[in-house]
């Protein structure tokens, strides 16, 4: 299996501080059946700038060392871009990081809140030729009060990905069943892990697609599967039309 989003590279991040900790980040990951990870570090969110160009390099490394010692985990190169009004133009200047090297591009809101010109900033990102993917909108407190937002993001054009540790519960009730629901109505079209390190950010992916095919069955197992596996290799992913939450906020029991 493949996951697109993962921190994985040392010294670049929140994620491993040297190679040996990005080594047994890399052990486990082929323990949870994945072979290919999309390294993507944050890029411009106000504590961590990673280029294009550095990005690149690191990856080269780190595949280079997880070859020497026969780890089977292939490493992709990628970036987590925190949502900022220059986006196009730094893009066009060569410094913004698809998904290997994709029309795939990932796009992370702050943590509480939606920006006013996302939903402008996301359609010139497709007039570019480019696919914004929203990473964890699940964790999004404003798209969680205001499950609308995503709708008409994803109804748009965007898509999403849903953390697997969220789907897992380990981010709480709440975000779990908003995870869930966002499965439900054709919301989000990958489940990725997100792992930061093996204590308290870790993969989560076995358990994640074991509670999609309990609860779900095979077709969705296979559908976020084969989306991870159509983007790695820059292909049309598929995705199903998207349906509104209806239900409210009290109901969804979130914040």
């Amino acid at each position: 299996m493949i996951d697109i989003h993962c921190h994985i590279l040392p010294g670049v991040d929140d994620g491993p501080e040297k190679t040996e900790e990005s080594i047994l980040m890399a052990k486990e990951a082929v323990k949870e059946g994945i072979k290919t990870i999309i390294a993507t570090p944050h890029h411009r969110n106000n504590r961590y700038y990673n280029s294009k160009e550095e990005i690149l390099k690191k990856v080269n490394k780190l595949n280079d060392e997880l070859t020497e010692i026969d780890i089977p985990l292939t490493i992709l190169p990628g970036q987590e871009n925190r949502i900022f009004g220059e986006l196009i133009e730094d893009y066009r200047k060569g410094e913004i990081l698809t998904l290997n090297n994709s029309d795939y591009l990932f796009i992370e809101f702050p943590t509480s809140s939606v920006p006013r010109y996302a939903e402008q900033l996301l359609y010139d990102i497709q007039l570019e030729g480019l696919t914004p993917i929203i990473v964890h909108p699940e964790r999004n407190k404003e798209l969680l009060d205001n499950p609308t937002i995503l709708y008409n993001f994803i109804k748009n054009g965007a898509l999403s990905q849903v953390t697997a540790a969220s789907l897992c519960g380990y981010f709480g009730k709440s975000i779990q069943k908003y995870s869930k629901l966002l499965i439900e109505h054709n919301l989000t079209h990958f489940i990725a892990s997100d792992a930061h390190n093996l204590r308290n950010r870790s993969f989560k992916f076995s358990q994640a697609f074991e509670i999609i095919q309990k609860e779900y069955g095979s077709e969705l197992f296979y559908f976020f599967v084969e989306n991870a596996e159509l983007l790695s290799k820059g292909k049309i992913i598929e995705k199903d039309i998207p349906v509104p939450i209806m239900r409210r906020k009290k109901f969804l029991g979130v914040f």
